[in-house]
């Protein structure tokens, strides 16, 4: 068999030592990652917050609580901006350059992480709506840093860490839930020492402090910060060669920048581009797409839409899976901050013992035991151990907090050492240069739909003790499909970008030899 050799300038990017510009990436493009998950999942830790704030009725005799429409439309109006900005920005990743789109993403985050926080108006309607509405465009910028983020980082690497370096992006996701944690249990520490409060029994008017209007502004506006610091790096990085010669067809410059970054003379080949681009002239539309690549697509969508439902759900429900196994106190004996105190304490926990550690877990045995086995085991052992709390919830609820949490935490680390991670790196890898950003943006819109159903519907049966038992088994059985799906997608673990979607040739070659034999 033969195959068409590759440019020398890809070549020399699949075959380069890890070097000083691989972590600068990973930094750059992972502080947007850091801040995409601290955005999106710091809402949860001051929900019941706004809740007590804006929605008390003292005839209920209980603390305030965003209504459930509310509460969906404050999490979910993110999910719905995160998805729609990355099909917009993944189609545009493709059509003008990863580069060139790469700092509005950033730009939306800090201009509407700030916003969020500054929420005008006094009624609870106008508090909530200017809210969404900037959590909407937060959730665009965020959406636009999936396919950017991934694709930028599967183009720069090395074919064989490139698994753990796109892996360590999005393990920044891990520390940006944590630090969300971390940042809420702090403010409120200081909030509780300077602004003590009676709890809500012994006074359900004094027991949410006025004061305590600053603290949630101040959680989403700090993640701000992050996103600000790495903008100015960012716009500094230089286009991946693999769109500028393959697509744009100017193997010079490509050869030029990546000669630059690896300090190295590359030999251009302008000769060679006429090749690689007659083997990526297809669109995604079109029936060569579908033939070649469209079951890959349809396991990296399907994948990536089954195991959201289950993350999201995880996530969000927290709040009310807390005080079920007694990691919080009741709303009623505790004042707001209190309250948001042990919310924020608790998840930091669950996040530092479960969550964390499975992302690093992939980073270090991607290019291992690979992505195919990991997302296998993951989506299988995320539907034993959730199959086990849905048939045992309330023998654990009840009788073993510490087995609950253990096994509610061990989802979570097989979330993240499993198809969290995986779903995440197999579209940068398994699709052509011209549709990489595209099909990357189609597989994450599909999981933020699944997100979406996980806080819409799923979200809704945490309400009491026995929908909690239902969602976790509705989320066991999506997880064991999630299992079964993962057979559409194929092992891309040690090939080069181009020998896997066969834009060096190959597959033309393979299909002739198969017709010659």
């Amino acid at each position: 068999m033969s195959s068409s050799p590759n440019l020398a300038v890809l070549t020399a990017l699949d075959t380069a030592r890890t070097q000083l510009y691989h972590v600068t990436a990973i930094v750059i493009a992972g502080m947007g990652f850091f801040t995409d998950a601290y955005d999106l999942f710091c809402i949860s830790t001051v929900s019941k917050l706004l809740g007590r704030l804006y929605y008390y009725d003292d005839r209920t005799g209980k603390p305030g609580k965003l209504p459930p429409s509310v509460n969906n439309v404050v999490i979910g109006v993110a999910l719905i901006g995160t998805l729609m900005g990355q099909l917009v920005f993944g189609w545009l990743g493709d059509k003008l350059g990863r580069k060139r789109v790469y700092g509005i993403t950033l730009i939306l985050m800090v201009i509407c992480a700030i916003g969020s926080g500054l929420s005008f108006g006094h009624s609870p309607a106008a508090v909530m709506t200017t809210l969404c509405f900037f959590r909407f465009w937060l959730g665009f910028g965020i959406g636009g840093d999936y396919p950017l983020s991934a694709t930028i980082m599967s183009e720069y690497a090395n074919k064989k860490t490139r698994g753990a370096f796109i892996a360590a992006v999005f393990a920044m996701q891990g520390v940006g839930i944590i630090t969300a944690g971390l940042v809420t249990l702090t403010l409120a520490a200081i909030f509780k020492k300077y602004y003590p409060a009676p709890s809500f029994h012994d006074s359900p008017i004094f027991s949410t402090q006025p004061q305590a209007d600053y603290l949630w502004r101040m959680v989403l506006m700090l993640g701000a910060l992050p996103a600000l610091l790495t903008f100015y790096w960012r716009m500094k990085m230089p286009e991946t060669a693999r769109y500028t010669a393959i697509i744009e067809g100017n193997a010079k410059k490509a050869a030029s920048d990546m000669g630059r970054v690896l300090d190295i003379e590359i030999d251009p080949e302008q000769e060679k581009i006429a090749h690689f681009r007659s083997n990526n002239e297809y669109s995604i539309l079109s029936r060569e797409f579908i033939q070649r690549h469209g079951r890959h697509l349809l396991g990296t969508m399907s994948t990536w839409f089954l195991l959201d439902i289950a993350f999201y759900s995880q996530n969000l429900a927290q709040k009310d899976i807390f005080p079920a196994v007694h990691l919080i106190s009741p709303a009623d004996q505790v004042n707001a901050v209190e309250e948001v105190f042990e919310t924020a304490k608790a998840s930091f926990l669950i996040a530092l013992c479960g969550t964390f550690p499975g992302y690093w877990f992939t980073v270090a045995l991607i290019e291992k035991i690979g992505r195919f086995k990991i997302q296998l085991i993951g989506f299988l052992m995320m539907s034993i151990f959730m199959l086990i709390l849905g048939i045992k919830y309330d023998y654990l609820k009840n009788h073993n907090h510490g087995l609950f949490l253990l096994f509610y935490g061990l989802t979570f680390f097989f979330a993240n050492f499993g198809p969290n991670s995986t779903t995440f790196v197999l579209p940068a890898e398994l699709f052509p240069t011209r549709v990489r950003s595209s099909c990357h943006a189609l597989s994450a819109a599909s999981g933020k739909a699944g997100a979406m159903i996980g806080t819409f519907v799923v979200q809704g049966y945490t309400l009491d003790g026995k929908g909690v038992k239902k969602a976790m088994l509705i989320l066991a059985f999506t997880n064991l499909v999630g299992f079964f799906c993962t057979f559409l997608v194929t092992e891309t673990k040690g090939r080069s970008l181009e020998e896997i979607s066969g834009e060096d040739g190959r597959l033309e070659e393979e299909k002739k030899d198969e017709e010659r034999y």
